[in-house]
């Protein structure tokens, strides 16, 4: 047993699991509706009703991993051509994405006027129904994920499920600090316009990179 771990833990590509987990975490710090949500929540009703929508987008990812892992693993097994197709067209829609933010304003709006009657257990399924319900994240998934697969040994299932859990953990972490830092980040971004400008820098170099890497590696 202790052998069968020593070899699969070989088989890993570790290089690829920390460039996945970097590129998650700078892609959550990017202003989008998601962390804009958290912050407005979380300066008009509290950390507590923050940390409760963050809860609810993460569990939201839970569905669009299954739906990835069992779809594409399917498509890798039975077609080389399929799934560099699927690779070709992830690169392209992160280059799309890449476009759409440059032609996009670099100004982060707050809107603080939130309905305080809500309660933190509505915000949970509003945070999890905005993300299952957006087929854009499904999408930006496909996009994303397929490349990063990291071992000739594990199921590509598993592969998608532990990269689905790194993605959900990153978002985690800078939501959840997004939300106990709300009052100190919102005031941040008012006296210090240009941070959307650097974000969306950071969005547009995020997007393109992965582009890149999608093209020029193998399965």
């Amino acid at each position: 047993m202790f052998t069968i771990v020593i070899l699969l833990a070989d088989s890993i590509n570790y290089t690829l699991l920390i460039g996945f987990l970097l590129s998650s975490l700078a892609l959550a710090l990017s202003p989008g509706p998601d962390n804009i949500f958290v912050l407005t929540q979380s300066i008009s009703k509290g950390v507590r009703a923050g940390l409760v929508t963050v809860l609810g987008l993460v569990s939201g990812c839970l569905v669009h991993t299954t739906l990835l892992a069992f779809g594409v693993s399917e498509v890798i097994k039975r077609s080389d051509t399929l799934f560099f197709a699927i690779k070709l067209f992830g690169a392209l829609y992160l280059i799309y994405l890449a476009v759409k933010v440059f032609r996009s304003t670099s100004t982060i709006v707050i809107d603080q006027a939130a309905d305080h009657k809500k309660k933190t257990t509505g915000l949970f399924w509003t945070g999890f129904t905005m993300n299952v319900l957006n087929p854009k994240v499904t999408i930006f998934f496909l996009a994303f994920f397929p490349g990063f697969l990291f071992s000739s040994e594990l199921s590509n299932v598993l592969q998608f499920y532990i990269l689905g859990l790194l993605f959900m953990l990153s978002a985690f972490i800078v939501f959840g600090l997004i939300a106990l830092l709300a009052g100190s980040i919102s005031k941040f971004i008012v006296r210090n316009p240009r941070t959307g400008f650097y974000l969306k820098w950071l969005q547009i170099t995020v997007f393109l990179g992965i582009a890149i890497y999608l093209l020029l590696s193998d399965k």
